[in-house]
């Protein structure tokens, strides 16, 4: 990669997990036009559409298999990784549910929402940030509904409930490295039509990937913790 002054730079490298559809398969795709190295995980299982972008990016695309949900394959894929250096570290992975109220909601699914978009995307940065370059991204795909300050018309609680615990879980994090140069990120993408936000949403994957990335590169360098939506703003806690 060559600046505008004429020096050159190696390309960008970044891990994204959950990178098999949706908003991380599209981020991936973007950062691939971009000359950046990246390495996408999915779920172990059949091919998906990342696979189908080998053929095109060969030299700069590696896929990795993991189920965040099990401890032990995030331990097999830092080992895996080991020795690689990322300028970004995104976590995607995350699930929706019916919107049902706290009363209504099983608890079997309650534990699926909180372990998947939760306790596994912290488990993995805590696993995988050592990869981070001391000047890198951390990241996790958070959203808005997770701010409890703006939760004044209910709706999607578990969900809801699932993302409040990522940003708290996050900021803990963030406490205990207070004196790590990283930036670290959550941000909130807005209801954005994809297989999880529905065919409903307003936005659109396509005017939201540069808006993401936008973001994304202006945290690059600002060391602590930012939750941020898509136009950069800071959302309330």
């Amino acid at each position: 990669m060559t600046t505008a002054t004429g020096a050159t730079h190696p390309p960008r490298t970044i891990l994204i997990v959950g990178a098999s559809r949706g908003l991380g398969l599209a981020l991936a795709e973007a950062y691939l036009a971009q000359g950046a190295h990246v390495v996408g995980t999915v779920r172990p299982g059949a091919e998906t559409k990342l696979h189908a972008l080998r053929e095109q990016y060969a030299d700069t695309l590696t896929i990795e298999t993991v189920d965040i949900n099990v401890s032990e394959q995030i331990a097999a894929l830092r080992s895996r990784l080991a020795g690689a250096t990322f300028d970004l570290l995104l976590l995607n992975a995350g699930v929706m549910n019916d919107d049902v109220t706290i009363g209504e909601v099983s608890t079997e699914e309650f534990v699926r929402m909180m372990v998947t978009n939760a306790l596994s995307p912290l488990r993995a940065i805590e696993s995988l940030g050592e990869l981070v370059a001391a000047n890198g991204t951390i990241a996790a795909m958070s959203s808005g509904l997770g701010s409890v300050a703006n939760n004044d018309r209910g709706g999607a609680e578990v969900y809801r409930a699932s993302k409040a615990a990522l940003n708290t879980l996050m900021r803990s994090y963030a406490a205990r490295h207070a004196d790590d140069g990283r930036s670290l990120v959550l941000l909130a993408p807005g209801w954005i039509r994809t297989d999880m936000g529905g065919s409903s949403a307003p936005y659109s994957i396509e005017e939201s990937i540069p808006l993401l990335v936008a973001v994304l590169e202006a945290q690059r360098g600002k060391r602590g913790l930012h939750y941020v939506n898509r136009e950069g703003s800071t959302v309330p806690w």
